[in-house]
């Protein structure tokens, strides 16, 4: 019974016709904004590879588990475009301002990859695509970067976990290919940010994509449709000593017929290394996260979500973990310069 209650939900998802967003969630945000705006593609001096996962509702059967790779890097980016010495090591950009030399911003151009799979009781969903963003200097400290995401997502069912009731053994849901196809996916993203700020928008699944039932003549509203959905970000960091910066941060979730989504975070850092930050979700969760910059090559960061919603009697959290690689870092950046 449990697992017919998850599927017959999952299948509503699919199909767009269940007040749920269909791509996975994230806490953890900020530390990856590229998930979901192709318009962050190439914005450090380094390859930014990250490996992910994400334990939602630990407890709660058939509750969603996700795991992705990211990887893009900037083509045609020389380091000298940024602020000298900043960042690079244990001393904050202020500490080190005097020994900051100021060299001419070019435009430089990004390439990245994207692969992401998500397992929630007897339904995948999986997704590959490749990124390109273009940024542009507005002056020394402002920039402004456009990326488009084209890709493909796959959702399949293994009907051997699916258990119907006797009346429903030839459900067309399940044996008429439905929810094992493979579907387009197009994401643009626009990115405004400087060394102390950033704001994007970005949307994804752009391309209508819908079937209708093998068996069916008549335009009823199955028609397994991509919802569109919207990002808007914003972040700000404010330096309150040599080696301390708070960093508060939002980002707002749109997917019709879904209810906006609203994530509120504020993160502390310490010497550029070391940061500790709480997330609340809306009417959701609210979410405790730490992470540490380790050398010029490594990042890890985890985060705790504890549900405020009805579900919280049903599960132990969610658990999230961020693993970072910075390669090619000639300059030896400990702390991400433009995506903190």
């Amino acid at each position: 019974m449990n697992k017919l209650l998850a599927f017959s939900i999952l299948l509503l998802t699919v199909t767009g016709s269940a007040p749920a967003q269909q791509r996975p969630q994230y806490t953890q945000y900020t530390l990856n904004n590229y998930l979901a705006n192709p318009a962050i593609t190439g914005i450090e001096d380094y390859g930014d590879l990250k490996l992910g996962t994400r334990q939602q509702w630990s407890g709660l059967e058939g509750a969603p588990e996700s795991y992705y790779v990211t990887l893009h890097m900037p083509i045609n980016k020389s380091g000298s475009t940024s602020y000298r010495g900043s960042r690079t090591g244990n001393v904050p950009k202020e500490a080190s301002s005097k020994q900051n030399v100021y060299r001419r911003v070019r435009p430089h151009h990004g390439l990245g990859l994207m692969a992401m799979s998500t397992e929630t009781g007897p339904l995948k969903r999986g997704s590959l695509s490749a990124s390109y963003a273009y940024h542009q200097p507005l002056s020394r400290t402002l920039r402004v970067a456009a990326g488009v995401q084209p890709g493909l997502i796959q959702y399949s069912l293994d009907p051997a976990q699916v258990k119907l009731a006797k009346n429903s053994v030839d459900d067309p849901a399940i044996y008429d290919g439905r929810v094992n196809e493979i579907k387009f996916d197009l994401s643009l993203g626009l990115w405004l940010y400087s060394r102390n700020f950033y704001a994007g928008v970005s949307g994804a699944q752009l391309v209508p994509s819908k079937r209708k039932f093998v068996e069916a003549n008549t335009p009823e509203d199955n028609d397994g449709a991509l919802q569109q959905h919207y990002y808007l970000t914003g972040g700000y960091r404010m330096d309150v000593s040599p080696y301390l910066s708070v960093i508060p941060s939002v980002m707002v979730k749109m997917a019709q017929p879904s209810p906006a989504s609203v994530d509120a975070t504020v993160k502390v850092m310490y010497a550029n290394r070391l940061w500790g930050a709480v997330t609340y979700r809306h009417q959701e969760s609210v979410a405790a996260m730490a992470g540490i910059n380790i050398n010029h090559l490594l990042d890890l960061a985890y985060s705790y979500d504890a549900s405020t919603s009805p579900l919280e009697q049903a599960n132990a959290g969610s658990h999230e973990v961020v693993l970072g690689f910075k390669l090619r870092n000639s300059r030896k950046i400990i702390c991400p310069e433009w995506a903190w």
